[in-house]
């Protein structure tokens, strides 16, 4: 059932009880008026009566019945009152209006039955003769000794007069009674107004408070009881903004910090539904924050073994560490997890907190330390051998040969070599990537021209011994961000390597143009071209597409990793294109300047 305004509650029960009160008192004023009017009509008849008495009395001991009609037709007329006399035996002798022949034996009449009994006899009742209601009061009348009763006299009016009178004062009463209602309406309207303005303004108020707007204050107004209550809201309002600013404010800063945590966190309940995460737990298990929230963990990650890890820590009694791999398209990820035991005030068990550290990188970077251990001493291993066979074969008597110790020395000096240049890769590629961390490459807006035809010019004679070509194609004007030695390294090792791994006679392409708003430097060579399945692997230290061929044409297999790092400190980025067969075309894109 829908509730009514305060006001609708108060106001028509104001007008209500007004208009009660209103009636019950006219009722009893009417009834105790109309009483009054009645009372006085009896008390003047009987006065009437009592005057008329003795003349009866005495008409009546003398039997001149006649002149006691006469007499009281008479005294009726100037009197405006009816006088009826009545033997004991009820027979009407005399009546101011009647015959008193043609009249009914009175005997039963109420007030002559009373007067008969020697008390003043009363009645109203409609009169059978004139039709109208009459007040009849009725004396009993003895002779001069006071023995017996010899007769009643009787005086009647009639009171429709009076009715009328008291009609018209009712309404008239009525009349007053709708003006003091309308009165008191209006002054009950402004009381009801008045009463319920403050509650009004204070559930308005409520209102405010309830969406979160404390700045304004309730008003002091009202009654002591209605003020009172509006300062113990403004008390109350004050308390709850500070206490919702207090804890929007510790939320803002934990949800800050969870928010800048490298780490994902998860929040479970004891039924593994997710109670929160933050963004790198989303971004960890490839999900949207907004809307997992109240969610299974099993619904919105499958992950069997994230799973079990947390069934194990819900099962377990205190703090779990572990490790889970997720497959992904670009590989798996492993992830360090944490778990311990989310506990209420009372020291209750109300979920388990999941902390997830991606240490993906860690172990790619481990698996690249344990490969790049691995190459060097490879590769180290190689000339190693090579030079210390020969050194043993000269030991073992090949120096008393001066043809044999020729040949073992030049094996000696050639590892040597490629020892050499082993070590001055490493040392290079370790002073670039040193650079690339602290920024201490310079980079400076230069024209590309130079730095190409340089590059090619240092690939020359290598080119001449293969009868292979180097077509240069730059505009002078093409300018960008730059370190000229680094580049020109970077461009040497591509170069080199389109003339190390192509067959002889053929053309290597060098082109640099402006593309899609930033610059590209392709070398295109028409060599042996690489297989797809090597590209990814292409750029790592001691990787090699051809074991042999690279070793026979004297690389050390870092050249594309130093090309790699130096174009990423010149904050580009390099792509391979190739095909088996129709050579490979090497992009280095540097941004515009």
């Amino acid at each position: 059932m829908r509730s009514k305004p305060l006001f609708w509650q108060i106001y028509p029960s104001y007008i209500l009880i007004i208009v009660l009160a209103i009636v019950a008192v006219s009722g009893l004023h009417s009834r105790s008026r109309r009483n009054f009017y009645l009372s006085q009509v009896a008390t003047e008849l009987e006065v009437r009566a009592r005057l008329f008495e003795d003349q009866v009395g005495n008409l009546l001991l003398a039997n001149d019945y006649a002149a006691l009609d006469a007499s009281s037709k008479r005294l009726g007329r100037n009197t405006a009152t009816r006088f009826t006399v009545v033997l004991p035996s009820g027979r009407v002798v005399a009546d101011s209006l009647e015959d008193p022949a043609r009249m009914d034996n009175h005997a039963n009449r109420p007030e002559i039955v009373s007067a008969l009994r020697n008390l003043v006899g009363r009645d109203e009742r409609p009169s059978r003769t004139i039709q109208e209601p009459m007040m009849y009061v009725a004396l009993p009348v003895r002779d001069a000794t006071e023995q017996p009763i010899i007769g009643v006299v009787r005086a009647s009016r009639s009171i429709s007069e009076i009715d009328r009178e008291l009609q018209a004062s009712y309404r008239d009463m009525v009349v007053r009674g709708l003006l003091v209602v309308l009165a008191a309406g209006v002054l009950g309207y402004y009381l009801s107004r008045r009463l319920s303005r403050p509650l009004v303004m204070m559930k308005q108020g409520a209102e405010r408070f309830a969406q979160g707007c404390f700045e304004q204050k309730l008003q002091i107004a009202g009654s002591r009881e209605a003020g009172a209550l509006a300062r113990a809201m403004n008390v109350m309002a004050g308390q709850l903004d500070e206490r919702i600013r207090t804890i929007s404010q510790q939320r803002n800063e934990q949800q800050a910090v969870l928010t800048s945590m490298v780490e994902g966190v998860v929040a479970l309940d004891n039924d593994e539904r997710i109670l929160h995460l933050n963004r790198a737990a989303a971004d960890l298990l490839g999900l949207d924050a907004a809307t997992v929230a109240g969610r299974r963990l099993e619904e919105v990650v499958r992950k069997a073994d994230l799973q079990r890890f947390v069934g194990r820590a819900l099962a377990g009694g205190g703090p779990l560490e572990g490790e889970v791999v997720l497959p992904g398209t670009e590989g798996d990820r492993f992830l360090q997890v944490h778990a311990t035991l989310l506990l209420d005030g009372e020291n209750h068990r109300i979920g388990v907190l999941i902390v997830l550290n991606d240490v993906t990188r860690l172990r790619r970077l481990e698996n690249i330390r344990k490969d790049f251990v691995a190459n060097v001493s490879h590769e180290l291993k190689t000339p190693i051998t090579g030079i210390k066979g020969a050194v043993e074969t000269l030991q073992d008597g090949a120096m008393e040969r001066a043809e044999d110790s020729t040949r073992f020395l030049g094996i000696i000096a050639k590892q040597a070599d490629r020892l050499n240049a082993i070590i001055d890769d490493l040392l290079e590629l370790s002073r670039i990537e040193q650079g690339e961390g602290s920024g201490t490459i310079v980079l400076t807006v230069e024209p590309l021209a130079p730095t190409l035809r340089s590059a090619a010019n240092a690939c020359q004679a290598l080119a001449d011994g293969k009868d292979m070509r180097l077509r240069l194609t730059c505009e002078p004007e093409l300018r960008a961000r730059i370190n000229a030695p680094l580049l020109e390294q970077a461009l040497v090792n591509l170069i080199d390597n389109a003339i190390k791994y192509s067959e002889s006679g053929r053309e290597v392409f060098i082109e640099a143009c402006r593309a899609d708003g930033e610059v590209e430097i392709r070398v295109h060579d028409q060599g042996y071209g690489i297989a797809a399945e090597h590209l990814p692997r292409l750029f790592e230290r001691f990787y090699r597409v051809d074991k042999a061929r690279s070793r026979r044409v004297g690389g050390t297999g870092l050249g594309l990793s130093i090309v790699k790092h130096i174009v990423k400190a010149h904050h580009g980025r390099i792509e391979v294109a190739s095909e088996v067969g129709q050579g490979s075309v090497f992009t280095v894109i540097l941004p515009a300047c």
